[in-house]
């Protein structure tokens, strides 16, 4: 059903936490959203990690067949520092979403059991929690601290500005995810990331066009400052050294950058997206539709919850 009012104001965040200190995070992301809201966005997305912070260059004193003592205190520290899904946090971000009336596409670390997930959380601009996406790929040494997603988390979902999903960093360079989000009518594609690289924006024109929607890459901009007084930073101490340089934009879906990229500041990007713009894309390109090949190509996505242990009541399985 095409929206009444195809035009809408969004925003992409360009900052940083205060890395493993959750109240001052939830803090400076309310002064954010603040900023969003009062630039007329109907929709903010926060980079990667935002809540629990992204540790830039942390090996938490792992070597192959090796773990330190100080490794493990610093993974409890940082898993201190994570939320529950549901959880007090999660409420805080609902509350200020109803009180902006903004939808939030916000990076946290979520935490279950004795297990971390890097997991984006939406949320609609009455409050409502419209779900979450865990990252189904950690990139290299993040799957020391990280769990793997599965496929019971990669939602779009219809929100006040439209249908709403998420891919977090490198699983944008994931074809299989891509397509799953495209084949459920994605329209605001939102690429919660930590990549800095220049090649990054090639990579969100890519997914622009190649999905016909509209992207919304959100990245930190992340300083020394930012994290611990004793964090051992292998990048230097000095307060003001960059760790992550940002890259933020918006692209419409014929790949035109509508905003960004920004680099080496924090930034509220703001921009019109014209939704109506994604059919006149998909009148030659619809990936999953006509452009597609099901007679020769075809992809099989498993939505169910995947546990490692499962207990059965005769035939009922809990």
């Amino acid at each position: 059903m095409p929206s009444p009012n195809p035009i809408k104001r969004v925003a992409v965040i360009q900052a940083a936490p205060m890395a493993f200190h959750t109240h001052a995070t939830l803090e400076r992301l309310e002064t954010y959203a603040h900023k969003a809201a009062e630039k007329g966005a109907e929709l903010a997305v926060f980079p990667e990690a935002f809540i629990g912070g992204y540790p830039k260059g942390a090996d938490f004193g792992a070597r192959v067949g090796m773990r330190s003592d100080e490794g493990r205190l610093w993974f409890q520290r940082y898993y201190n520092g994570a939320i529950d899904l549901p959880g007090p946090e999660l409420q805080q971000l609902q509350d200020l979403a109803h009180k902006l009336s903004l939808v939030m596409v916000v990076g946290v670390i979520e935490r279950e059991g004795g297990t971390l997930f890097c997991t984006v959380v939406l949320i609609d601009k009455d409050g409502t929690y419209l779900g979450k996406h865990r990252k189904v790929m950690p990139t290299g040494v993040e799957r020391l601290i990280w769990g793997f997603g599965d496929g019971s988390t990669l939602p779009v979902v219809e929100s006040a500005v439209g249908r709403i999903g998420s891919a977090i960093c490198w699983e944008n360079y994931m074809p299989q995810l891509r397509l799953a989000l495209y084949q459920q009518g994605i329209q605001i594609y939102c690429a919660s990331t930590v990549d800095d690289r220049d090649v990054w924006l090639h990579t969100m024109r890519h997914v622009a066009v190649e999905g016909r929607c509209f992207v919304l890459s959100s990245c930190q901009f992340a300083r020394r400052g930012d994290y611990p007084e004793d964090y051992e930073c292998v990048q230097g101490n000095q307060a003001d050294t960059v760790l992550i340089r940002g890259g933020s934009c918006i692209i419409d879906p014929f790949g035109k950058l509508l905003a960004g990229p920004v680099y080496g500041e924090n930034a509220v990007l703001t921009a019109d997206l014209d939704l109506a713009a994604i059919i006149r894309g998909k009148y030659d390109l619809d990936v999953t539709g006509h452009y597609g090949r099901p007679d020769i190509f075809s992809l099989t996505v498993d939505r169910s919850v995947q546990k490692s242990v499962s207990h059965t009541h005769g035939e009922t399985k809990t």
